[in-house]
């Protein structure tokens, strides 16, 4: 993984980094009960949080003495292996991995403690071949991966409708192509795919090669708000270092704050943070009309997440789960108080 400068100034709550005082993060300051936390995300817009966190020092500036280890994932299902199997202490990642984590464990491997973001996910498509949403009839739709959670809000959708589709296959009504985001935009061009319902930055790298927003996920939530990305924990770590967890939330929330407060400059950070994962970063095209998409939030949005795990009941990707204590936004809401800020709330999913 790249090596990410991690840059520490006094900065308050909401306030800027002094970019004439940034100076390299060393072991000082109190160590807290454990040596290192490790912390997992996506090279993502959506995982803005994580990315501008670590980039600008934020995270770890309430860390102290305790070192951050970031690492990178691609996919959801990975980062949960490595929750499950140790190798991460706490991560940011989307709904349905959160809850087929938390199901499969059965309520044993971890818990949801943040949230970082809502909105940036598009239908995006072909305007010589879609002009209207009647006209996705018929046609082959791209979404990430089998279950995940663009899968799942686009099946929701289609099944609305009233259309037909195996959820398994993908076949039916409208065609739904599995495909990693990394390859969907040379799937577009090539024509192999008329469209995708996708996140950003996907869904603004294939505008850029002619492709049409027709939909915007946000507009089919109350408020227009639904969760895309949490913050989750493994249970055992929280239990053993609940200080480091509370530190790395005081992080999370300034970290947002800045991110609200400097949309360009932290816009800048995502990108920088990006460049220094994956050798590249996103152009102007791309970048600018994706980046106001991303509501940066530190609710994790409960209430939408139970909607999901309905979606994928209703899609039979998912058995009726039992979520009771999938949240513990304590210690969340002990940063939040202390900032002088509301209280979220878990709707009623809370750990007793």
């Amino acid at each position: 993984m790249a090596t990410l400068p991690l840059l520490l100034t006094a900065c308050g709550y909401g306030s800027e980094p002094d970019d004439n005082k940034k100076t390299e993060v060393a072991a000082k300051g109190e160590k807290l009960s454990a040596d290192t936390v490790r912390i997992g995300y996506f090279p993502n817009l959506t995982h803005a949080t994580a990315l501008v966190g670590v980039q600008e020092g934020l995270i770890q500036k309430e860390l102290g003495g305790t070192q951050l280890k970031p690492q990178t994932f691609n996919a959801g299902p990975s980062e949960i292996e490595a929750l499950n199997g140790g190798a991460l202490d706490i991560g940011f990642i989307g709904p349905s991995p959160s809850i087929n984590g938390y199901v499969k464990s059965q309520g044993k491997s971890l818990r949801i403690i943040g949230g970082s973001a809502s909105g940036g996910v598009k239908l995006v498509v072909n305007p010589k071949k879609i002009r209207t949403l009647d006209d996705v009839k018929g046609k082959r739709i791209a979404t990430p991966q089998h279950g995940n959670t663009q899968d799942i809000a686009f099946l929701n959708w289609i099944a609305e409708k009233g259309w037909k589709v195996d959820a398994e296959s993908g076949k039916g009504d409208v065609s739904v192509v599995r495909t990693d985001n990394k390859v969907t935009p040379d799937a577009y061009k090539s024509g192999a795919i008329d469209g995708a319902w996708v996140p950003e930055p996907t869904a603004s790298k294939l505008v850029s090669e002619g492709a049409k927003v027709l939909l915007d996920e946000s507009t089919l939530w109350p408020d227009k708000k639904f969760v895309i990305t949490n913050i989750i924990v493994s249970q055992t770590f929280l239990k053993d270092h609940p200080d480091v967890v509370e530190a790395v939330l005081r992080g999370t929330v300034k970290t947002n704050a800045w991110i609200n407060a400097n949309p360009d400059k932290a816009k800048a950070s995502a990108n920088a943070a990006l460049k220094a994962e994956t050798g590249k970063e996103l152009g102007a095209t791309v970048i600018d009309p994706a980046w106001p998409s991303i509501q940066i939030t530190d609710d994790p949005l409960a209430a939408t997440l139970k909607t999901q795990a309905d979606h994928a009941v209703k899609a039979g990707l998912l058995k009726e789960p039992d979520l009771n204590g999938i949240y513990d936004l304590t210690l969340l809401n002990k940063v939040l108080k202390a900032e002088g800020r509301p209280e979220v709330s878990d709707a009623g999913l809370g750990a007793e």
